[in-house]
Formats: structure tokens, sequence, C-alpha cells
């Protein structure tokens, strides 16, 4: 009674590690390209309202809304797949977007200043598009860790199986490849 507990209580745990991924895949196709078309009319309303400044300060602005544009983009396809490569991608578009406004606020310097403001953008777009990528290969390694788990219970199972005979044996083999994926 004891194993069939824990045994159940493993599958909600599983089926709750599971939910956060089910309710970020969870938008309509109608709600993204919804989504998309209001990105598009927030970027052209951003990129307009730059016009009426000048010089650096209206690069920077324009840089500004391609960034949220990049940004928003990668959030919505996150929002829309759950994949966690999209994931990833959102955090990449985050450092990168923020570089690229960092650097160009850096042209308000000039000399050894700028070189400095761009060196120190460049720094912290690298450690960000560092943490990006550290997460993803966390993800990676999760994912062939729970893997690992489930194939090492599946063999437990199979060998407790192992000690049985005729139809309990089938029974129970088929139980053990249903619970854990096995096709």
């Amino acid at each position: 009674m004891n194993k069939q507990l824990t045994f159940k209580l493993s599958l909600v745990m599983a089926g709750l590690l599971a939910l956060p991924l089910a309710q970020a895949a969870s938008m309509s196709k109608a709600d993204y390209n919804g989504a998309k078309t209001r990105i598009s009319a927030d970027y052209k309303a951003e990129h307009s309202a730059c016009a009426s400044q000048s010089a650096n300060a209206k690069d920077i602005c324009v840089e500004e809304a391609s960034a949220k544009q990049k940004v928003a983009r990668a959030e919505l396809e996150y929002g829309y797949s759950g994949k966690p490569a999209d994931q990833t991608k959102v955090k990449v578009a985050k450092a990168e977007s923020a570089y690229a406004v960092a650097k160009e606020k850096c042209d308000d310097q000039s000399g050894n200043a700028k070189d400095v403001c761009v060196q120190e953008a460049k720094a912290v777009e690298v450690k960000a598009l560092a943490d990006a990528k550290m997460g993803q290969q966390i993800g990676e390694a999760k994912v062939d860790a729970s893997e690992a788990k489930r194939d090492a219970d599946y063999k437990v199972a199979v060998e407790k199986c192992d000690a049985m005979a005729g139809d309990a044996k089938a029974s129970c083999l088929s139980t053990a490849k249903v619970s854990f994926g096995k096709s």
C-alpha cells in the first residue's frame, strides 16, 4: 500500500510540475495573431513618437522602441509555444536589446569615456548571454536527469515484475510501461 501511495504522489507531482508548461502554451492562434498585431502597432507608435526628437536622443528613442518590440515578440513566442528554447530566446533578446540601447547611449560621450561605456555595456551583455546559455544547459541537464531517473525506476519495476509469472507478470510489465512512458 505504501508503494502505491508513493507512486500516486509521484504522478501528482509530475503533473504539477508540467502545469506551468501547459499554461504557457495555452494561447490560441487568434490571441497570438492579435498580440503580434498589437506589438507591431505599439512599435509604430513609439517609433513615430521619436520623430520629434533629434540627434542621439532620437537614435536612443528608436533603439528603445526596437528593443521593446524584439523582447515583446520573443515573450509572445514563448507564451505561445511554452518551449524552453523560446524561454532562452527571451533572455537572449533582453540581453541583446539592453546592449543595443546602452551602446546607443554611449554615443553621447567621447574619447575614453565612450570606450569605457561601450565596454561596460558589452560586459553586461556577455554576462546576460552566458546566464541565458547556462540556464539552457541546466534545463537540458534537468531533462536528461529526469529521463535517467525515470529509466532507472522503470528498470526497478521490470525487475520486480520478473519475480512474477504468467498473467500477473504480463500485467505488471504492462503497468510499468504505461507508468514510465515506455512503449
